[in-house]
């Protein structure tokens, strides 16, 4: 396939796509890629208190009393 074959294929299937979309959909994407964003950083942060905590009640278990 030549450049000039590979452009038109290209920017037809770009024209076409963006003509499908519409500003709910879009609206949609950016909503659910913030919730999607919040959440994996809520559970990063939990896990990451969990992991602490778990390490500091081992160490707590382990000194002889």
């Amino acid at each position: 396939m030549d450049n000039g074959t590979r452009a038109g294929t290209t920017g037809g299937t770009l024209v076409a796509v963006l003509s499908t979309i519409n500003e709910a959909d879009i609206l949609k994407t950016v909503v659910l890629a913030m919730i999607g964003a919040v959440v994996s950083f809520v559970v990063s942060m939990v896990l990451q208190w969990l992991v602490s905590w778990v390490k500091r009640r081992r160490r707590r278990n382990e000194t002889p009393g």
